[in-house]
């Protein structure tokens, strides 16, 4: 199991793109969060076996059908064990 922080820029707001995320992560069993930030930027924790999480990551490099993604920046991070995957409001 890892743990992996990424920021997607881009027009990722306003797209539906966290909804998305979701419906995504839930079908690969990819857990964590998702959020809007206020420089218009996503933030999403995920974590998953190395396999769901490079074809999550590649989902990521896509985006949604509305949105445009820039740039996809992913560090690793500290495991937090999710239970689920959750779209965070502000």
């Amino acid at each position: 199991m890892k743990h992996i922080d990424i920021r997607i820029t881009g027009k990722v707001q306003g797209v539906s793109f966290r909804a998305t995320t979701k419906a995504v992560a839930d079908q690969m069993g990819v857990r964590g969060i998702v959020r809007n930030e206020k420089d218009g930027s996503v933030y999403i924790e995920a974590e998953g076996d190395d396999v769901s999480l490079e074809v999550f990551l590649e989902w990521c490099h896509e985006g949604s059908d509305r949105s445009k993604i820039e740039n996809v920046d992913v560090v690793p991070g500290e495991l937090k064990n999710y239970q689920n995957f959750e779209v965070l409001k502000k």
